[in-house]
Order: C-alpha cells, then sequence, then structure tokens
C-alpha cells in the first residue's frame, strides 16, 4: 500500500514538474526581458514587453507597438520608452528568426540607436550605436539581453522540488521507523 502511495505521489509531483517548465508555443503571454547596454566604461539599463500570441515561430517576424511592444531604457540619466522612438508608431520593434529573439531595434534621434546596424532598422540586434550631429553614428557598445522567467514556471517549479523534498523525508523516516 505504501509502495502504492509513493508512486502515485511521485507521478503527482513529475506532472507538475513537467507542467511547470514544458513550453506553452501554442498559449499566448506577454514576454518580458531586461537588457543591458555596455559601453566599457558604463552600463545603462532597460526593459521591454510585449504580447507573443502574434508570432508563429516560422520565418523573420517583427512584432511593434501594435503588438504591445512597451520598451523603458535609462541612457544618461534620462527615461527613455518606446514613444521616444523617432518613427513611432512603426518603431521600436523586436524581431524573431523562427521563433528565436533578435532583439530590438529602437532609435531615439540624437541619442542613440539599439539594433543590428543604422542601415537595417528593420532588424534588432545586440549593438549600441551613439548619434551625433543627427546623423553620424558610432558604435558605441554591446546590448544583452536575459528574458525574465514567467512567475507561474516558478512557482510551479518551486512546488514540484517541494513535493520532492517532502516525499525523501517522508521515505527516509519510513525506513528508520
Amino acid at each position: 500500500m505504501k509502495l502504492g502511495k509513493n508512486l502515485g505521489l511521485a507521478a503527482f509531483t513529475a506532472a507538475i514538474s513537467v507542467a511547470a517548465i514544458a513550453p506553452k508555443s501554442a498559449q499566448a503571454a506577454i514576454v518580458n526581458y531586461n537588457f543591458t547596454v555596455d559601453t566599457g566604461s558604463a552600463q545603462y539599463l532597460g526593459s521591454l514587453k510585449y504580447d507573443d500570441s502574434f508570432l508563429t515561430g516560422s520565418g523573420f517576424e517583427l512584432l511593434g507597438v501594435e503588438n504591445e511592444l512597451t520598451v523603458a531604457f535609462n541612457y544618461l540619466g534620462n527615461d527613455y520608452t518606446e514613444a521616444d522612438d523617432i518613427d513611432f508608431d512603426a518603431f521600436p520593434i523586436v524581431s524573431f528568426n523562427d521563433g528565436q529573439f533578435q532583439g530590438l531595434s529602437y532609435w531615439v534621434a540624437d541619442q542613440f540607436i539599439i539594433g543590428s546596424v543604422p542601415s537595417t532598422p528593420e532588424v534588432g540586434g545586440n549593438n549600441f550605436y551613439t548619434i551625433s550631429n543627427s546623423v553620424d553614428t558610432t558604435l558605441a557598445g554591446t546590448v544583452t539581453y536575459t528574458k525574465v522567467p514567467e512567475p507561474f514556471a516558478v512557482g510551479g517549479t518551486a512546488i514540484a522540488a517541494t513535493l520532492g523534498l517532502w516525499m525523501k523525508r517522508k521515505k527516509k523516516a519510513a525506513l528508520v521507523g
């Protein structure tokens, strides 16, 4: 009887773990990224989020403000948002290749560009350029993106780990007693 009970609990724990960790590609979610611009002499922090329900995961795709893209970035003590992009409503955008996040394309006049290269604003990337004289760009650093885990996935993993530890402790107690 104890063996059946332990197997049932183990199966339940495994099911919760898989459910918490398995990708939910068919389920839309708001996806959050933090990003860091590193110029070598300073670091600047930002974040972005978008609704991934518009992605198919196939080929080259773009999401913009019409897909709930929001951007927040602090550069030289000034706060910038998606509305500060020189071509707002068409930009900023994030780009994907076969469902893989490639980066942000974000251009704030007379300040900076985040993207691949200035000549291809339709492709997001991990380069940071400063702008002078309204048109001169200088590669000044790199951008690193970090996906923020979904609260449900973190919570599900914590529950599964707790149940696993509880089962291990209960099994050890049964062997001693």
